[in-house]
């Protein structure tokens, strides 16, 4: 059942993946198209509350005009009525801009039903949406229950009320809080043909562990703010970071092998892809070998080429002190980065070991990077990550490297 479901999830994926690029496609033609300007990698998050409503704020990158978000019911066993949606701006904490609440549709109505397993886009909302905007998606499951699809460590507030409260622009009814994103995983508006969008697919130091909450530090935030004011046709940031990550296994969130599709191929305007995973599969100990890593990345940069997507690869950064190091990990990680530097494979690569490492101590963390515990970087880190960066590699104009 669990292998027929997987199946079945894996032709979904590739089949949301062709839609996407057809649609991106066509819109191209006309000299605009569809880019992604947030996104969340989506897990699951307990079972669903029926009559629950849930405020989320989310930080845009590329901006656009004709909002659509999309809603994931992928880790649902049975359908998931949405009965009220709407998209606003935020004032302050729950509170939003006056006049910015407007509902969304789908397909015209303003019930949407998710099959389990399946992500549905919202109706396009007239209007534009400028870049690093506080957005606010508010919506409302009437009576959601069995397994809820969403993402779990937000760094960022968010609210739930009971009762539907969705289309009010006070904060009066949405007084609880919660550090989690439900039912939504991505954002997208129109913009240039020329505009694009690159994706960090990651794990916990991605998805912004140990940055500072509600203040956008993950190092994707800070490349995103480096790309809005860069002369580059990249303008969109999808963060599909999930802590605990892997490449290869399954655990916390399904592996990157596994998500690839859903997270990353399936996302509109995706130029480049930017793989920054690892040190989960290597700390484990449970008998990953470099070369087991190495087939992984292989597996990512083909599958992303097949898609026209070009890949830049980063190295894995040192964790010496985090309670899981010791030297056979570290060898592992230092022919991991090896292939990474030097193989040739990937079309571009950001040494993230070398601006993270001490230069006393290469296998730690600089202290003044490391937010304590050696392994995440701290607000510092995350900025010298973002910077470290090659902007016109992620443009990827070109497409990818001919593998012939």
């Amino acid at each position: 059942m669990t292998a027929r479901r997987a199946a079945l999830g894996g032709v979904a994926a590739a089949l949301l993946a062709a839609a996407a690029l057809q649609a991106t496609s066509a819109e191209a033609a006309g000299g605009r198209h569809s880019v992604v300007t947030w996104a969340a990698s989506a897990d699951r998050l307990g079972d669903g509350t029926p009559d629950r409503g849930y405020r989320m704020v989310v930080h845009t990158s590329a901006a656009g005009s004709d909002l659509r978000i999309r809603l994931s019911n992928a880790f649902g066993d049975r359908p998931l009525t949405l009965d009220s949606v709407y998209a606003g701006v935020q004032k302050s904490g729950a509170e939003l801009k006056p006049g910015s609440n407007r509902r969304l549709t789908f397909g015209g109505g303003h019930t949407v039903t998710i099959p389990a397993g399946e992500v549905v886009f919202s109706d396009a909302l007239p209007g534009s949406l400028p870049a690093a905007t506080n957005l606010v998606i508010s919506l409302h499951t009437p009576d959601a229950s069995g397994p809820a699809t969403g993402h779990g460590m937000a760094m960022q507030t968010s609210y739930t009320t009971q009762g539907d409260h969705t289309g009010e622009e006070s904060a009066t009814h949405w007084t609880d809080t919660t550090g989690s994103w439900f039912y939504l995983d991505a954002a997208t508006v129109r913009t240039s043909a020329a505009t694009g969008a690159v994706v960090a697919l990651g794990d916990s130091i991605t998805d912004g562990w140990q940055s500072t909450t509600d203040l956008n530090r993950r190092w994707p935030d800070y490349l995103a703010r480096r790309l809005e004011k860069a002369a580059t046709g990249v303008r969109g940031v999808a963060n599909e970071g999930i802590s605990g990550n892997k490449v290869l296994a399954d655990g916390a969130g399904q592996s990157a092998l596994n998500r690839l599709d859903r997270d990353v191929l399936s996302l509109p305007g995706v130029r480049t892809v930017f793989l920054f995973e690892g040190v989960n599969d290597i700390k484990a100990h449970t008998g990953v070998t470099a070369t087991d890593m190495i087939d992984g990345y292989r597996r990512i940069i083909a599958r992303a080429h097949a898609a026209g997507k070009c890949v830049v690869g980063a190295t894995v950064g040192p964790f010496k002190g985090w309670s899981e190091w010791d030297a056979a990990a570290e060898r592992v990680r230092q022919d991991v980065n090896a292939f990474v530097r030097s193989s040739g494979e990937f079309d571009a690569v950001t040494d993230f070991d070398r601006v993270l490492r001490s230069p006393y101590d290469p296998e730690r963390v600089l202290p003044f990077l490391d937010n304590g515990d050696h392994l995440h970087p701290n607000d510092k880190g995350m900025q010298a990550m973002a910077d470290a960066v090659d902007l016109t590699a992620l443009d990827c104009a070109g497409g990818p490297r001919s593998t012939d």
